[in-house]
């Protein structure tokens, strides 16, 4: 009887320093750095265990491997698998939680110092010479708010929301949780999505990226929020209108954003944020809230605790 066969579609997702704990299996493993839509199928073939983190994995893919039984994703979002045919064929779908509840909420923080404080804005204008030309110890371009008894509002309250608002609360925040948009009433402990908006000094999104969730914060809504108040966005890039959020930081109509993932990525200059990033309102990093080296190590773990799991025949962060 020939051994499994686990396909790593994109190994260079994850650092190389990051090691991969090894199954406790007799099976085949191959890992290849990235690959390519027209790719896929003749790399799973024979494979009846595919990680992914990125690739996509969609109904045309999936029709032609039928020794498929599991979809580990490596990652806690899964958008990039058909669900309804991995249902439809019986494939095993699993994804990682909770590995990130430290490292996302600490990029959080550190969006929110950097911009309530302005550091961007005075590094700039130290790079332009503008300390020379006031020819005083110090100089003041750019407004600095503090943190300690600002509101700190948060839409998605799972695990990453919950583990941020902590964090907000240990430094002296008020924090409050907004209902989802358009829900009829509040439940108990939330506010109305409206009344977040208007209230937030920081607004940080942790929500999925869903039909009732894309475009959840337009130009309405940023019209909405206060002339000084923050928006950091790690959740997911389709959550945010980039053009019109953009539009409103050019105006100075909100203190700041800091963004750390794009409706497309990688993104390239024909982004708005990217064409745009030389603004001192804006802060932008390359998706890696999530990449502490501890959180991508745990990560590992329990992706290789849920493909042994799944060969144990049990049920471990399954989707389906």
């Amino acid at each position: 009887m020939s051994l499994p066969i686990v396909v790593f579609l994109d190994r260079s997702t994850i650092p190389p320093h990051i090691e991969f704990p090894h199954l406790p299996f007799d099976h085949q493993w191959i890992e290849y750095d990235t690959t390519e839509p027209d790719q896929i199928v003749e790399r799973l073939s024979q494979a009846q265990i595919v990680i992914t983190n990125k690739v996509v994995l969609d109904r045309r893919t999936l029709v032609h491997l039928p020794n498929l039984e599991l979809i580990a994703v490596c990652a806690t979002g899964f958008n990039n698998i058909d669900i309804d045919y991995c249902q439809q064929v019986d494939i095993a779908v699993a994804n990682v939680r909770g590995y990130a509840t430290q490292s996302v909420p600490e990029h959080v923080i550190a969006m929110m110092f950097a911009l309530r404080r302005n550091l961007m804005g005075y590094h700039q204008d130290i790079a332009a010479g503008e300390w020379q030309r006031k020819q005083q110890f110090c100089f003041f371009t750019h407004s600095i708010g503090d943190i300690a008894g600002a509101t700190f509002g948060v839409i998605g309250s799972g695990e990453l929301g919950q583990a941020t608002a902590l964090l907000a609360k240990s430094l002296g925040m008020n924090v409050i949780f907004s209902e989802r948009k358009g829900a009829a009433k509040c439940r108990e402990g939330y506010l109305s999505f409206e009344q977040v908006l208007m209230l937030s000094d920081v607004l940080s999104l942790h929500c999925p990226l869903n039909q009732q969730t894309r475009n959840l914060i337009g130009t309405k809504e940023l019209a909405q929020m206060k002339p000084d108040a923050i928006l950091i966005n790690t959740g997911r890039g389709g959550l945010v209108d980039e053009s019109a959020l953009v539009k409103v930081l050019q105006e100075k109509s909100i203190g700041g954003a800091g963004v750390d993932v794009f409706s497309q990525e990688p993104a390239d200059e024909n982004n708005p944020l990217i064409a745009n990033c030389d603004l001192p309102n804006l802060l932008l990093t390359p998706h890696v809230a999530w990449g502490s080296d501890s959180s991508i190590q745990k990560l590992a773990n329990i992706l290789m605790d849920n493909i042994t799991a799944f060969k144990q025949g049990s049920r471990k962060n399954r989707v389906l």
